[in-house]
């Protein structure tokens, strides 16, 4: 299938490893000029490798943390325009409410919400002049079925899939669509971190049957998705063929939320 992407511009942030990585790749595989993104110009320039080894197309890079106005405003001067923007940086880790300080509240909704919205608000002006333009938040299943292990996370989740609905409000009748997407539990490279702070010197494998034995007992899939399935969801809902989806918050979950709906 043609997803009609070619010469679409794309940027997605936090791009360097896990489903930010399977996007830009999966983007470029169909034609788009993909713009990646993470902390540092080493692991940028090691990305841009990669996919070019890859895909066999080029695409560009932008390094600096866009957690800060001046790194995105920076980013803009760059890049002033994209067609695709896929909000994808983000941080998560397990701990109990009670030790969770103001500062972690406030440094999660900073990375995984604000964000996203600080590059949307930039980036809109562009795409409504052209009357054309995706946006789409990476949310999570964490943000409809709050996990206890890390209420933080999911409350930003939530506020993503908020954003994201408004957006689309916002820009309704235009050739604009906003979407959330909804991965489930994903085997990147930030699960690798959290299977270690829960696995307790348990295997990957022995840790992934009790995960999803006890702790997220409603998946149907009973395993880790990877980061290729998130994207290929990403990849459609960027494209012209989505025009008439927007405002759904798009499960990736691996039934993982017990409702039809």
């Amino acid at each position: 299938m043609d997803l009609q992407l070619k010469g679409k511009r794309a940027l997605v942030s936090g791009s360097t490893a896990g489903i930010g990585y399977a996007i830009a790749v999966a983007l470029a595989k169909e034609g788009a000029h993909v713009i990646v993104n993470g902390r540092t110009q080493a692991a940028v320039d090691k990305t841009i490798e990669s996919i070019r080894q890859t895909t066999g197309q080029t695409v560009q890079g932008y390094a600096g943390d866009l957690t800060q106005a001046s790194v995105a405003n920076a980013l803009l001067a760059a890049y002033p325009q994209v067609d695709i923007l896929v909000n994808n940086l983000g941080i998560f880790e397990p701990k109990a409410f009670e030790e969770i300080p103001d500062e972690d509240w406030t440094r999660f909704f900073d990375v995984n919400v604000l964000s996203g919205v600080r590059l949307a608000r930039q980036y809109l002006a562009g795409m409504k002049q052209a009357n054309w333009g995706r946006v789409i938040f990476i949310s999570s299943e964490s943000g409809v079925q709050i996990p206890a292990e890390m209420i933080h996370y999911g409350m930003t989740k939530s506020a993503q899939i908020a954003v994201a609905r408004g957006l689309a409000e916002a820009v309704a009748g235009t050739g604009i669509t906003v979407n959330s997407v909804l991965p489930g539990p994903t085997k990147s490279r930030g699960v690798e971190d959290f299977v270690d702070a829960l696995a307790a010197g348990k295997s990957f494998e022995a840790f992934e049957q009790e995960f999803f034995d006890k702790v997220r007992p409603t998946s149907l899939i009973k395993r880790f998705a990877t980061p290729e399935e998130v994207a290929a969801m990403v990849t459609y809902i960027a494209s012209p063929l989505a025009s008439a989806t927007t405002g759904a918050a798009l499960r990736v979950d691996g039934g993982v939320i017990k409702s039809a709906f």
